[in-house]
C-alpha cells in the first residue's frame, strides 16, 4: 500500500508553533514513528506553504497512490483550488486536522475540501494521521 501525507501551511512549525494547540513534537519525529509502526505501508510525506505546490502534489499522486492524507491547514477554509484538485483525482483522500477545528474560531468551521473526501478526522492531535492511515485498511 502506498500512501502520502500532504501537509499545508505552517505545519513545518510543529513542535514550535502554539504547543498548547499543536503539541511539542515535530512532524518529522512523528513521521518516523508512523514508518516504524506501519512497515507494510510505503509512506511518503510532503509539506508546503504554497497552495499551487499542494495542488501539484495531489495531481502527481492522485492516480498512482492508494491513499492521500491531507491536512491543508488554513487552505482548508479558503482554497477552492485544493478542493477541486481533490475532486479531480481517483485516489481516496482523508482530511485531517490536529486540533478540533470546531472548538476554534468560526471561520475554521467551513471546509471547502470536505465534500470531496472519504472522511474527516479532527481533534486527536498527531494521532489524527494514524487514524486516517488506518482508514485505508479494508
Amino acid at each position: 500500500m502506498k500512501v502520502i501525507i500532504i501537509n499545508g501551511p505552517n505545519l513545518n512549525l510543529l513542535g514550535k508553533r502554539e504547543p498548547s494547540v499543536y503539541g511539542n513534537e515535530t512532524f518529522d519525529a512523528y513521521f518516523k514513528k508512523l514508518e516504524r509502526n506501519f512497515p507494510q505501508v510505503d509512506l511518503t510525506y510532503f509539506q508546503s506553504n504554497i497552495e499551487g505546490e499542494i495542488i501539484d502534489k495531489i495531481h502527481e499522486t492522485g492516480f498512482s497512490f492508494d491513499g492521500i492524507i491531507l491536512n491543508a491547514a488554513a487552505y482548508t477554509h479558503t482554497s477552492v483550488g485544493i478542493a477541486d484538485a481533490v475532486k479531480g483525482v481517483e485516489t481516496p483522500v482523508v482530511e485531517v486536522h490536529i486540533s478540533n477545528v470546531y472548538e476554534r474560531e468560526s471561520y475554521r468551521h467551513k471546509s471547502y475540501i470536505a465534500p470531496n473526501v472519504r472522511g474527516i478526522i479532527t481533534g486527536f492531535g498527531l494521532l489524527s494521521y494514524e487514524l486516517a492511515l488506518r482508514s485505508f485498511f479494508d
